[in-house]
């Protein structure tokens, strides 16, 4: 009998136990299986959500080991978009995620060129004292509900292969290529930045030239107009000068 199957058997027999005492103790029999079967459909409700929690970060780990896996094989941004969704979302539910979880968002953002992104999951992974599984003393309920499944498919690997398969092969990668895969990310952040910088500096030094071009030019042409303005003629002299001379010319020749 396998893990799961012992788990149940073990369930069952609880059950019964507490139904066998509440019958002793004259409780009658409607009312104790009225309440045995709304516990255990609350129960199978409340299970049924934690598997679907935990399955969520093992499908997780098959889709993203299928992309990092074959890197000649070319994937749609939308599709390595939608992967990191389902990891981003396992970061949100969880207080204390894998690190696991981590590596693998590190290396698909990488993946996708979201250098700064990549370096921040993965500096976490190889930097941050909380990620190392030996230092993890107070686990969430969900990391509990996690290890526990993760243990049982370490010990019977036939019961999901492709998962163990994933699981392994990111293993393998987070102890092999995460320096790696960080330093790309750092290099290329750094490579990144100058040349931002550098294309502000040629924008900024180019508007200001064409800002003092365009000053200049308006200078240059208000001093062009004003010397090829044409000359205004000469003001006519008042009319009291006029007669005053022509009185006087008039008396001298008399």
């Amino acid at each position: 009998m396998g893990g799961k199957g012992k788990e149940s058997a073990q369930r069952w027999l609880a059950i019964l136990v507490i139904m066998a005492m509440l019958s002793v103790m004259g409780i009658p029999l409607t009312v104790i299986v009225f309440f045995a079967t709304v516990v255990y459909f609350v129960w199978r409700a409340v299970q049924r959500s934690e598997q679907q929690d935990i399955r969520s970060i093992f499908e997780f780990y098959i889709a993203a080991n299928e992309i990092l896996r074959d890197e000649e094989r070319r994937w749609y941004g939308f599709e390595v978009e939608h992967v990191i969704e389902r990891g981003t979302g396992i970061l949100h539910v969880m207080s204390d995620p894998p690190p696991l979880v981590y590596f693998t968002l590190g290396a698909l953002y990488n993946r996708i060129g979201d250098h700064e992104t990549a370096a921040e999951h993965l500096s976490y992974v190889l930097e941050h004292e909380r990620a190392d599984e030996g230092h993890c003393f107070k686990p969430s309920p969900e990391l509990r509900r996690y290890v526990h499944v993760l243990r049982r498919l370490e010990r019977e690997p036939a019961e999901a292969p492709q998962t163990m398969t994933a699981i392994r092969s990111l293993d393998r990668a987070r102890r092999t290529r995460a320096t790696t895969i960080l330093e790309e990310s750092r290099t290329r952040l750094k490579a990144a930045t100058p040349s931002s910088s550098a294309a502000a500096m040629v924008s900024g030094r180019a508007s200001t030239a064409s800002d003092s071009g365009g000053n200049n030019l308006t200078a240059i042409s208000g001093n062009r107009q004003s010397s090829l303005a044409p000359l205004s003629p000469p003001m006519p002299p008042p009319i009291a000068e006029v007669l005053r001379d022509v009185y006087e010319e008039e008396k001298k020749t008399a």
